[in-house]
């Protein structure tokens, strides 16, 4: 058992005692935990807990189910995820002690590129710092083992482990409520029970269908297909051809809301993101010259690796019940945008929740439910944004508009950066889509919006600013 003899760490724990009286289903010593699935969410939710436990004094044993093996490359150790994390993330998960090693961030990015048919225009990051870092979230893609690759789930597990959570390598087939416990079935026929189940799986595992029944009116997440790929293009040529930038596309395709081209190391991760994309939505998406001309001779090579991972695009409702609660995209997640930053958020919530009160449905829906329907307020004003984003994508003319704004705000460095400053935060998920919204409905901002949809579409060839591609041919 875990003791602590400090007068502050005793205070803590009487506190906390205290709030977990207080729980008709507060854990005790030698209460278990089983967390299903070992991705950020899972890992991060297990690390926190058993932080939490210790400064408590609470013993708890936790077991953290994931039959994959994230060392291995490919599909074996994939976790369908485009991998960029904030650097404003990257800090937070540092104060936590979870500090990313070199061999785990493939590459810090220093810019966005936005490629439009009418033009493109480097974004650099705010106040010239590094921001954006690339990853894989499994060991890398299919015949990557050349490389000196490291996986970011594969050391937040490691995290997870050294603080005390023991790894079992099976795959679970069923989850049940049976008397005051929850039965964890596994696919080799054993069953264990457990005080608490903690379903971190994600939204493309077979398992989260089963639970509905579990969390009383339960109803599962909204979900739409996506696609990612992995091209092997070289460093030597990511460096002449992308750089240290991340490219995204804003072009005008019904149903695609976001494309972006990510170099990693000897390969550049491709995501598409939008409403259940199709092969008719790819094929004009790989058929736009704005995408051609990012890789060499304007020739797109074959990938050698792609996945269509569903993902999450609205709450589920409510996302807990006794003894289960669910935290990632199994339960909530932002829109499109910073799903690693949402899992810390809501892992670390279900922890507090879990160490300091209890597992009660009532617990969870008093200390959990309301960061979840932070999250999903926010995600509907985001689907408002990328709407009016997709209203952007439609009309040439507002494309020029955009255009010619970022490009006057990079070339003035001490102008304000008003356009550059939303979407490099639309882009990176950096900020909550509310505050990116907000920011618009400035004056200055709408303005200087409306100054450059004037001057970009008046005939006047001595602007000095990006060239519409349309224009160079006529």
């Amino acid at each position: 058992m875990i003791t602590r003899t400090t007068d502050g760490f005793g205070q803590l724990g009487e506190r906390s005692q205290a709030l977990r009286s207080k729980s008709s289903m507060p854990l005790r010593d030698g209460s278990r935990i089983a967390v299903i699935g070992a991705g950020p969410a899972g890992s991060m939710f297990s690390y926190f807990l058993l932080n939490m436990a210790e400064s408590v004094a609470l013993d708890l044993q936790v077991d953290l189910y994931e039959p994959r093996h994230f060392c291995h490359r490919g599909p074996a150790g994939c976790n369908h995820c485009g991998g960029v994390v904030s650097e404003s993330l990257v800090q937070r998960l540092a104060t936590e002690g979870i500090a990313l090693p070199d061999d785990v961030v493939q590459r810090g990015l220093e810019s966005y590129t936005l490629h439009m048919d009418v033009g493109d225009v480097e974004i650099a990051t705010p106040l010239h710092e590094s921001r954006i870092a690339a990853i894989y979230r499994g060991n890398g893609p299919r015949n990557s083992e050349p490389m000196d690759t490291h996986s970011f789930d594969g050391y937040l597990q490691q995290l997870a482990s050294e603080k005390g959570a023991r790894i079992v390598r099976q795959l679970v087939s069923d989850v049940r409520k049976h008397d005051d416990a929850m039965q964890v079935e596994c696919a080799d026929g054993s069953v264990d029970d457990y005080d608490l189940v903690v379903l971190a799986s994600g939204v493309n595992s077979r398992l989260a269908k089963s639970l509905e029944d579990l969390a009383e009116e339960h109803v599962s997440p909204a979900l739409t297909k996506t696609f990612i790929c992995e091209f092997r293009l070289g460093k030597e040529v990511i460096r002449e051809t992308l750089g240290p930038s991340m490219h995204v596309f804003l072009l005008d395709i019904p149903r695609l809301e976001f494309a972006a081209l990510i170099p990693k190391g000897d390969y550049a991760t491709l995501c598409l993101l939008g409403d259940d994309i199709d092969e008719e939505l790819m094929d004009r998406f790989f058929g736009s010259p704005e995408v051609a001309r990012c890789f060499p001779g304007g020739v797109i090579p074959r990938h050698i690796c792609h996945c269509y991972p569903r993902i999450n695009i609205r709450t589920a409702r409510p996302p807990f019940g006794d003894r289960l609660v669910m935290v990632g995209d199994s339960g909530t997640t932002r829109l499109f945008k910073d799903g690693i930053g949402a899992a810390y958020r809501t892992a670390k919530a279900a922890a507090r929740t879990v160490a300091f009160h209890g597992v009660s449905a009532d617990d969870f829906r008093e200390h959990y439910w309301p960061l979840c329907k932070k999250i999903d307020a926010d995600n509907r004003v985001g689907k408002f944004v990328f709407w009016v984003g997709s209203l952007v994508q439609r009309a040439r003319f507002a494309r020029r508009g955009v255009l010619s704004m970022v490009a006057r705000e990079q070339q003035q460095s001490a102008a304000p950066r008003r356009m550059s400053g939303v979407l490099w935060d639309l882009f990176s998920g950096s900020a909550p889509y509310t505050d990116v919204f907000l920011r618009t409905l400035h004056p200055a901002y709408v303005g200087s919006l409306v100054r450059n949809l004037v001057a970009a579409n008046l005939p006047d060839k001595n602007r000095d600013l990006p060239r519409d591609p349309g224009e160079e041919r006529a």
